[in-house]
């Protein structure tokens, strides 16, 4: 959509939303754009293929109405979002039974655009790789890897430094000052890594019980419980419930591994299992840990290029999950899925 009329997005949209069934004729004298009648029903198209708008009828009896699955896919403004407290915001306070098996069926996680652009870093990726040795590969997967396990566990409040993660990880040296939990940790992301490094094909298809074994190796002597629970957990920062029920979460897993499992473009499956792993909450501790390996165990197992998640703000990350959590809406997570897929491909390998 032209600079123009991707500015004026936010007002065609309130636009259709007031005045459902309307033609694109009666949207653009409306609204008065200083654009051409051509341009804004391109721009209309685009907002029809970023499925933010669908139409009703043929050629002249065209009619344009919100899309049902306008909610996921419209963006929201992370610190407009986040200026309201916690007991401010109007959110989905509950499980949402029919995300899963309803609303994502409708969805294209990436607009056609950005596709586009992650199809061209993918291709970039594998022409790097081909001029890389064996041993060259390995070692990037193996930077990637250190790097991947820093991240992952600081954004669970893993105080270790890259620096230290890396001495732990290579050399098996502690730090001073760190606990025991802290090396633990960062050791068993390093072996959930390993693992899908050396058995790409392990989670394909993927299945609730191949996500509890990583979950397994994530919290290996850490005092945590592997089981799927069967009690209330809350999420700092959000009054936002997950399921309490062991039958209920069991079923919620089988039904994301069916869509993912069902969805052809990888890019897309590795997006569904890292928010809805997060979302669904299905253990104890260690959700949004094993939602990461997972995710990765599927662009590794397609040849895709793993993410580091190395350069994304802690804080960010929490606050993008947060809004699924809060409004089942993707456009935070998306923007940090592309950019640290575009940091991956451009640093490693």
């Amino acid at each position: 959509m032209a600079k123009l009329l991707s500015d004026k997005t936010d007002l065609i949209i309130r636009y259709i939303k007031q005045h459902p069934y309307s033609s694109s004729k009666e949207i653009y004298d409306n609204l008065g754009l200083e654009v051409s009648y051509a341009t804004f029903k391109r721009g209309l198209q685009d907002l029809v293929t970023g499925n933010l708008i669908h139409t009703t009828g043929k050629l002249k009896g065209t009619k344009y109405e919100i899309s049902q699955t306008y909610d996921i896919l419209r963006t929201i403004e992370v610190e407009k979002y986040f200026k309201n407290e916690i007991d401010e915001r109007v959110i989905l306070k509950g499980y949402n039974h029919t995300l899963i098996n309803n609303t994502l069926t409708q969805v294209s996680i990436f607009s056609k655009q950005e596709l586009e652009h992650l199809n061209d870093l993918l291709n970039q990726y594998t022409k790097n790789v081909l001029k890389l040795s064996e041993a060259e590969f390995k070692n990037e997967l193996e930077r990637l890897a250190v790097d991947l396990s820093w991240k992952s566990s600081q954004i669970e409040g893993n105080t270790y430094s890259l620096l230290e993660t890396e001495r732990l990880l290579k050399e098996k040296e502690t730090a001073n000052g760190k606990t025991k939990d802290e090396a633990t940790m960062l050791l068993n992301h390093k072996e959930a890594l390993d693992f899908i490094i050396s058995h790409p094909d392990y989670i394909n298809p993927l299945a609730v019980s191949r996500i509890e074994d990583i979950h397994s190796i994530l919290i290996k002597e850490l005092n945590i419980s592997k089981n799927l629970r069967n009690n209330r957990v809350g999420i700092s920062g959000t009054n936002y419930k997950p399921l309490d029920n062991e039958f209920q979460i069991r079923e919620a897993l089988t039904s994301m591994c069916g869509i993912i499992n069902q969805e052809e473009n990888i890019f897309a499956k590795t997006f569904l299992a890292l928010v809805l792993i997060s979302y669904i909450q299905p253990f104890a501790d260690g959700n949004k840990r094993t939602a990461r390996i997972i995710s990765n165990a599927i662009l590794i197992d397609n040849k895709y290029c793993p993410i580091s998640f190395r350069t994304v703000d802690s804080i960010e990350y929490k606050k993008a999950m947060l809004i699924f959590y809060e409004q089942n809406n993707i456009s935070a997570f998306k923007k940090i899925f592309i950019n640290q897929f575009e940091f991956a491909v451009n640093t490693y390998f």
